[in-house]
């Protein structure tokens, strides 16, 4: 076996993690540091289920390698915000009912989050062309839209 151990940042915390070399992030995440809200998907980063940020920037965690995140930055929903202080973008979709299932709903955070950090006054066709990379099957697409643009207004906070 290829074991390496790998040295990064969760929500703000470092870790240290031995694995294979070929192991993914999302494996990483979801079965060695217990978060459990970056869901498996296509496998493919195809379906935008297991988006995460690694240094700012949304990334398919089911095809990112463990080794390729030494000593950067990954946020997960999980350290998007908390319950007595929310990101703006959890607010927005809680206030537009935009989830209905909620499996992908942690990826479309992840992705909207990315979007309003490198440009926080995204139009509509930004928000849309975002979610072109993410499969929803429940039809809260328009929600999605609206909640994004809601935490997008320069009254939200981040």
């Amino acid at each position: 076996m290829n074991n390496i151990g790998v040295v990064f940042h969760v929500n703000g915390r470092e870790v240290s993690v031995q694995g294979e070399r070929g192991q993914s992030l999302l494996d990483v995440l979801r079965n060695t540091l217990q978060l459990k809200a970056t869901r498996m998907g296509c496998g493919q980063g195809a379906c935008g289920a297991c988006r995460v940020m690694v240094d700012g920037h949304a990334m398919s965690a089911c095809q990112t390698p463990l080794w390729s995140i030494e000593g950067k930055h990954v946020t997960t929903v999980e350290g998007l915000g908390t319950r007595q202080t929310p990101h703006a973008l959890q607010t927005a979709f809680i206030e537009e009912q935009a989830m209905q299932c909620g499996f992908c709903t942690s990826g479309i955070l992840m992705s909207a989050a990315a979007l309003l950090q490198r440009q926080p006054d995204a139009t509509r066709q930004d928000i849309v062309q975002m979610l072109d990379d993410h499969l929803c099957r429940c039809g809260a697409h328009n929600r999605v839209v609206r909640a994004i643009e809601k935490a997008a207004l320069p009254s939200a906070t981040a």
